[in-house]
């Protein structure tokens, strides 16, 4: 005989403060920065993504992250995007956040500034990897000096070990939101995200509350965004294709619907693991895809999308979204709990 195991039951997200002032709530995609096969900046494919993330559902976009090649950019590259991704919501109500890190905390800030002075609306910061470990007061000074020189911009600490070798303690954390208030999101993306979430919401409920207003998005490509939706995050900061998935699983844990949170995330989660592959050359195949941009070259040194790997990416979209138009914006029906 088989033994009998109560079926679980998912728990509702539990209730957490209200920080309705925060404009880091909802969908945040990561976008890709489109190159031309010369290499030039392909500004219409850019304004075209920025445009259709918006009529997708999405409550922000994130611009010149390391996804967005940032790495490979000139500043006067850098200028040219966030012009031209703030032009594209022409003072609509969908932030522009833009990626500003830099190995050197003077760079930063200067990134900073103009990222500010051109209209963006909020600046990305994660810290740089040293020779030996950077202290607990240096990583506070580094958005504290940002902050001061960037009056009334939100900053957003992405904590991403994986990238930046830099591991910071969620106690840390804690203290840099709570002495920087500056500080209204962090991106977390340090493993266990779940444990980390919990601790991190342990410390604000008691010990160190937040200065100001300060959300939690989830990274890492949603790989985990079922369980830490369920630790109470905010939403996603993350660079999926398909932000219209993430914000329908967002919708209903925010709504305390974790059953059906879990259901669209085990649904989707095929086609987050195959674009979460290192690189940005699934991500972008699946924007030219999706119509968004007419080449996915990425720039070198780079490695574009292999053959057999296009072929592969383009099974797995058939299998996921079977009859649908992934060049619009995916209809609502797709995310409907069953009756």
């Amino acid at each position: 005989m088989r033994a009998a195991f109560p079926s679980p039951r998912l728990r509702l997200r539990p209730p957490f403060p209200s920080r309705a002032a925060s404009i880091f709530r909802g969908v945040f995609p990561i976008l890709a920065t489109p190159f031309h096969p010369d290499e030039s900046l392909d500004l219409d494919g850019f304004r075209a993504a920025v445009r259709f993330m918006q009529r997708a559902g999405a409550s922000g976009a994130t611009i010149v992250g390391v996804l967005g090649e940032s790495n490979r950019m000139t500043d006067a590259e850098r200028a040219a995007l966030i012009r031209t991704a703030v032009d594209a919501v022409d003072g609509a109500a969908f932030p522009i956040c833009v990626g500003t890190s830099h190995t050197g905390t003077a760079a930063t800030v200067a990134l900073s500034r103009m990222a500010q002075e051109l209209g963006a609306s909020a600046v990305m910061v994660t810290p740089a990897k040293e020779p030996t470990p950077p202290a607990d007061d240096a990583l506070v000074a580094l958005y504290s000096r940002v902050a001061d020189a960037c009056p009334g911009l939100p900053i957003v600490l992405q904590d991403h070990p994986a990238s930046t070798q830099v591991h910071m303690a969620p106690r840390l954390v804690a203290r840099i939101a709570h002495e920087v208030p500056a500080v209204a999101c962090i991106k977390l993306e340090s493993l266990p995200t779940p444990a980390r979430i919990a601790a991190l919401r342990r410390l604000w409920a008691t010990e160190l509350p937040p200065g100001g207003d300060c959300t939690i998005l989830t990274g890492l490509g949603a790989l985990y965004g079922g369980f830490d939706m369920e630790q109470g995050t905010d939403g996603f900061m993350t660079g999926f294709a398909f932000p219209e998935v993430l914000a329908a699983m967002n919708n209903a844990a925010q709504a305390g619907d974790m059953e059906h949170a879990h259901a669209l995330y085990a649904k989707y989660l095929p086609m987050m693991v195959f674009e979460q592959q290192p690189g940005v050359a699934v991500r972008k195949q699946l924007y030219q895809l999706r119509g968004l941009i007419s080449s996915p070259h990425v720039r070198h040194p780079g490695n574009n999308i292999s053959p057999t790997l296009k072929a592969a990416l383009e099974l797995q979209v058939q299998r996921t979204f079977a009859g649908v138009d992934i060049t619009k914006p995916l209809p609502p029906e797709l995310f409907r709990k069953p009756v």
